[in-house]
């Protein structure tokens, strides 16, 4: 059985990131989300286990004495991490893996586990991301330009993913993001093993 693929998610707020992994994950049941463990309160909304681990910070902090994330990080006092053990535990099993973080974490992830595949999702233009930033109507003009500066801090960075998946038609970007999903399959390390079972049965 060949083993199963990490692959990274990251994207500025107003990518439409969240979207496109919500709908890849309707399509890709096999995959297993990396779900995150955070410190901070639940929020109105927020379930246990769907997105976030709510834990305590003593057992946050004794997990990284034990090594036990692949990243973490610190926000406003808070912690939030990648629990190591499901996902190697899904990797073994042939699983593939699909971890959303920021540019950061991603970097992060790629010292430790070089082989993972990391896309980065774009928006098709500033005038587009700043619309869908100012379209939701929730927040301040200091507050959307603050956000703004940070999506283009991490648009900087997108150079350093693999691939990028330019989100301008949602059907589109999750499309091409499972096509990326499907052609790591293809590639000659993950298809070892079915070689050497087809020699050593000939």
């Amino acid at each position: 059985m060949n083993k199963g693929t990490v692959f990274i998610i990251s994207g500025p707020s107003g990518s439409g990131k969240d979207t496109i992994l919500k709908e890849v994950l309707k399509k890709r049941t096999d995959i297993y989300f990396s779900i995150s463990s955070i410190t901070r309160d639940m929020r109105e909304g927020e379930v246990e286990g769907e997105k976030y681990h709510f834990i305590s910070r003593k057992e946050f902090e004794e997990g990284l004495a034990n090594e036990a994330f692949l990243e973490y990080n610190k926000y406003l006092e808070n912690y939030y991490g990648t629990p190591k053990a499901p996902i190697d535990e899904n990797l073994a099993l042939g699983n593939d893996v699909l971890i959303e973080c920021d540019v950061n974490g991603a970097a992060k992830i790629r010292e430790k586990m070089p082989e993972v595949v990391s896309v980065f999702i774009m928006p098709p233009s500033f005038e587009v991301l700043k619309k869908r930033l100012s379209g939701r109507g929730t927040e301040s003009a200091e507050q959307i330009e603050g956000r703004l500066n940070a999506a283009l801090n991490e648009i900087a960075r997108a150079n350093e993913y693999d691939y990028i998946v330019v989100n301008d038609a949602l059907e589109t970007a999750v499309s091409d993001f499972l096509l990326v999903m499907k052609s790591q399959r293809f590639k000659l390390n993950n298809q070892k093993q079915l070689i050497n079972e087809v020699l050593k049965n000939a």
